[in-house]
């Protein structure tokens, strides 16, 4: 196993651990201490309602990136729920929080694709896509690593892909990891950690 996967693995075991301790609410470390490992990176990428979009937040909120598809029905239907949740818990406090996916399965999440889908899940999801190289950009920035799976009869084909959801600064840069398991309310804790801090 790669040396980043393994962290990756184990920030997933003690994130996990930490999603159960509901009367946690501690927020989370300074932004420079959040990762050890260099990770992330520009892209610029086209989203649903075929605007240009890089790493960067056009209105200047905090970001939760997510790759995935927007008809995947195994961890993305944690993973983009929670997402959406710990968006409006944040909006609820004055915390704008933008969230977003990069598609691991551009053939079909094309941005008209897309976009009913992720406006289901909030109105303020991002759904991004483009050129295979423009993509390749961004799993490379991220350590995102996926794979067709196989074909399923009625969900179409199905991917193994990352997990993670990454916060982003305004700019793009990657503060911290979150696994999916985590409730909304625990992620949006963790969440205001950082905008409290100035992330």
């Amino acid at each position: 196993m790669r040396p980043l996967a393994l962290c990756l693995s184990l920030a997933l075991v003690a994130g996990a651990a930490g999603a159960h301790d509901s009367a946690d609410d501690h927020p989370g470390p300074a932004a420079a201490d959040a990762l050890p490992f260099a990770l992330g990176g520009p892209f610029r990428l086209t989203d649903q309602h075929g605007r240009s979009r890089s790493e960067a937040d056009p209105e200047g909120d905090l970001q939760l990136l997510f790759f995935g598809y927007a008809n995947c029905p195994s961890i993305c239907s944690a993973a983009m729920p929670m997402m959406a949740q710990t968006a409006d818990l944040l909006a609820a406090r004055g915390i704008g929080v933008t969230p977003v996916m990069i598609t691991v399965d551009p053939a079909r999440d094309t941005p008209a694709g897309m976009a009913e889908p992720l406006a289901e899940l909030h109105p303020d999801f991002i759904g991004l896509t483009g050129s295979e190289d423009a993509l390749r950009r961004a799993y490379d920035a991220f350590q995102v690593e996926h794979e067709l799976v196989f074909e399923d009869p009625f969900d179409g084909p199905i991917y193994a892909h990352g997990s993670f959801v990454y916060l982003l600064d305004a700019a793009g840069a990657v503060l911290t990891l979150m696994p999916p398991v985590l409730t909304p309310e625990r992620a949006a804790a963790i969440v205001a950690g950082y905008a409290e801090r100035g992330a």
